[in-house]
């Protein structure tokens, strides 16, 4: 499976649809009889001034969610590829998003995390560029009303700005006017929403949107612990994956060197930015998948004992299966 992805052939995409299934059938066969579908935070729910929470049966919902994953897959494809992270041509990117995006049943339903990833991809193409750029003010302000608009979608987006500005340390010499224009995007978009509050009465209630950011941090997590299992094919890969960046780090380019520090960054955020919502859902991690599969398909692109990646590989896609028809 392994070496069918490690060359780019538009006929993988092909292929891709039948990991795509294969990740999910599985949950077919234990889905609830309604799934509900939030995509905007109730302070922007002015914004969509309709009831949609339970408008698309189960099925629909699945089938949406999966579509949205197998595009969100070719772009993050067509990202690594275009910026050449790693060092040659590979759809091992999209195998390891579509992979990964069916670890847990929260992660194949239609969700604000979901749809946040578009964003996410969207930012990383603006981030990368930002390496060459000569005049950066424009791109950082874009970047900034999309981590806004991310923000309306789903609060703990938020703290991906923080992104755009160890984008700045990386890429870039300091130049101020960079730093406040991505302040200047953000506030663009909540400037509209705050006019939409006075409109609606309401404008002594905005300051309350930043109050979560408050929210202490937890002690612990609760989490089903078969998920842990799950978790083991995952960790397994992506400490192999380090020592194999660490073995190369060196000998990649300046820019490929500071894009996986990126990259790593946005995992780090994304990992631990789940403690402001007001209920923790598994479904947050989806965001944490993008980066992860490009350190994935960094690995399976530069292991060398082929019976030893490709086992690797059908552990963690088996797992998936077997704990999806396994209603635990």
């Amino acid at each position: 499976m392994i070496n069918i992805f490690r060359s780019f052939n538009p006929l993988n995409a092909l292929w891709l649809i039948v990991v795509l299934f294969l990740s999910r059938v599985g949950y077919l066969f234990h889905v609830p009889g309604k799934l509900e579908f939030i995509f905007v935070e109730p302070f922007a729910r002015l914004l969509v001034p309709i009831s949609y929470e339970y408008a698309l049966s189960p099925v629909v919902n699945i089938l949406l969610a999966s579509v949205f994953v197998f595009a969100q897959a070719l772009l993050l494809n067509y990202l690594i590829n275009f910026y050449n992270l790693l060092g040659k041509p590979t759809f091992l990117p999209a195998l390891m998003y579509v992979t990964l995006s069916g670890l847990f049943a929260p992660f194949l339903v239609l969700s604000a995390p979901l749809i946040c990833n578009f964003l996410l991809i969207w930012m990383l193409f603006k981030l990368f560029s930002l390496y060459k750029g000569d005049d950066a003010k424009s791109t950082v302000y874009d970047l900034g009303m999309i981590v806004a608009l991310g923000t309306l979608l789903y609060f703990p987006f938020i703290y991906l700005f923080l992104v755009i500005w160890i984008a700045l340390v990386l890429f870039k010499p300091f130049n101020w006017r960079e730093w406040v224009a991505g302040l200047m995007g953000y506030g663009t978009v909540f400037f509209f929403l705050a006019v939409l509050y006075y409109l609606n009465d309401r404008l002594s209630g905005f300051s309350n949107i930043w109050r979560p950011l408050a929210t202490k941090f937890p002690d612990h997590i609760q989490i089903n612990s078969y998920n842990y299992l799950l978790l083991v094919p995952v960790i397994m890969i992506l400490v192999l994956c380090f020592f194999k960046l660490q073995q190369n780090f060196f000998k990649s380019y300046v820019q490929i060197r500071k894009s996986f520090q990126l990259l790593f960054f946005i995992f780090f955020i994304t990992a631990f930015s789940f403690y402001v919502n007001a209920s923790f859902h598994l479904n947050h991690f989806l965001l944490c998948i993008a980066p992860v599969a490009v350190f994935f398909a960094y690995f399976f692109l530069y292991a060398t004992r082929k019976w030893f990646y490709e086992s690797l590989f059908l552990l963690l896609l088996i797992s998936i299966i077997c704990f999806q028809f396994n209603n635990f």
